[in-house]
Protein backbone atom coordinates (compact mmCIF):
# COMPACT_ATOMS: atom_id res chain seq x y z
CA UNK A 1 0.00 0.00 0.00
CA UNK A 2 1.41 3.24 -1.06
CA UNK A 3 1.06 6.07 1.71
CA UNK A 4 0.87 9.90 0.79
CA UNK A 5 0.60 12.60 2.94
CA UNK A 6 -2.67 14.78 2.34
CA UNK A 7 -0.79 17.82 0.82
CA UNK A 8 1.36 15.14 -1.73
CA UNK A 9 -2.23 13.31 -2.57
CA UNK A 10 -3.58 16.84 -3.63
CA UNK A 11 -0.66 17.59 -5.87
CA UNK A 12 -0.29 14.15 -7.77
CA UNK A 13 -3.57 13.54 -7.99
CA UNK A 14 -4.26 12.18 -11.21
CA UNK A 15 -1.11 9.71 -11.00
CA UNK A 16 -2.62 8.68 -7.62
CA UNK A 17 -5.67 7.96 -9.17
CA UNK A 18 -3.82 6.12 -11.80
CA UNK A 19 -2.47 4.08 -9.72
CA UNK A 20 -6.00 3.05 -7.59
CA UNK A 21 -7.31 2.18 -11.32
CA UNK A 22 -4.38 -0.24 -11.78
CA UNK A 23 -5.59 -2.22 -8.13
CA UNK A 24 -3.42 -0.42 -5.69
CA UNK A 25 -4.65 0.64 -2.84
CA UNK A 26 -3.28 4.23 -1.56
CA UNK A 27 -3.66 5.69 2.23
CA UNK A 28 -3.82 9.65 2.59
CA UNK A 29 -2.34 10.69 5.75
CA UNK A 30 -2.75 13.87 7.85
CA UNK A 31 -0.29 14.53 10.51
CA UNK A 32 0.82 11.06 10.36
CA UNK A 33 -2.49 9.81 10.34
CA UNK A 34 -4.01 7.58 8.06
CA UNK A 35 -7.67 9.43 7.35
CA UNK A 36 -8.48 7.71 3.92
CA UNK A 37 -7.85 5.09 1.56
CA UNK A 38 -8.24 4.83 -2.10
CA UNK A 39 -9.44 1.26 -3.50
CA UNK A 40 -10.28 0.30 -6.42
CA UNK A 41 -14.12 0.72 -6.93
CA UNK A 42 -14.39 -3.04 -7.32
CA UNK A 43 -12.58 -4.28 -4.59
CA UNK A 44 -14.86 -2.24 -2.74
CA UNK A 45 -17.89 -3.65 -3.72
CA UNK A 46 -16.22 -7.01 -3.06
CA UNK A 47 -16.00 -5.99 0.30
CA UNK A 48 -19.25 -4.71 0.41
CA UNK A 49 -20.70 -7.91 -0.85
CA UNK A 50 -18.82 -10.14 1.73
CA UNK A 51 -20.04 -7.71 4.59
CA UNK A 52 -23.49 -8.16 3.32
CA UNK A 53 -23.25 -12.10 3.28
CA UNK A 54 -21.75 -11.81 7.08
CA UNK A 55 -24.26 -10.00 8.64
CA UNK A 56 -27.11 -12.29 6.81
CA UNK A 57 -25.29 -15.22 7.87
CA UNK A 58 -25.48 -13.83 11.96
CA UNK A 59 -28.73 -12.92 11.13
CA UNK A 60 -29.69 -16.17 9.82
CA UNK A 61 -27.99 -17.90 13.44
CA UNK A 62 -30.63 -16.17 15.55
CA UNK A 63 -33.49 -17.86 13.40
CA UNK A 64 -35.31 -20.38 15.53
CA UNK A 65 -35.72 -23.97 13.50
CA UNK A 66 -39.31 -24.59 12.52
CA UNK A 67 -40.64 -28.01 12.59
CA UNK A 68 -42.48 -28.08 9.05
CA UNK A 69 -42.56 -30.30 6.18
CA UNK A 70 -41.23 -29.27 2.58
CA UNK A 71 -44.43 -29.69 1.83
CA UNK A 72 -46.36 -27.64 4.82
CA UNK A 73 -44.09 -24.88 3.97
CA UNK A 74 -45.22 -24.68 0.17
CA UNK A 75 -48.77 -25.03 1.15
CA UNK A 76 -47.96 -22.08 3.86
CA UNK A 77 -46.78 -20.16 1.26
CA UNK A 78 -49.30 -20.62 -1.07
CA UNK A 79 -51.96 -20.15 0.94
CA UNK A 80 -54.66 -17.61 -0.06
CA UNK A 81 -53.81 -17.57 -3.32
CA UNK A 82 -56.22 -17.34 -6.21
CA UNK A 83 -56.32 -19.80 -8.26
Amino acid sequence: MRVVTATEAKARLAELLRAVEGGETVAITRHNKAIVHLVPAQARNQAERAAAVERFRQQRNGWKPIDMSTEEILAARHEGHRW
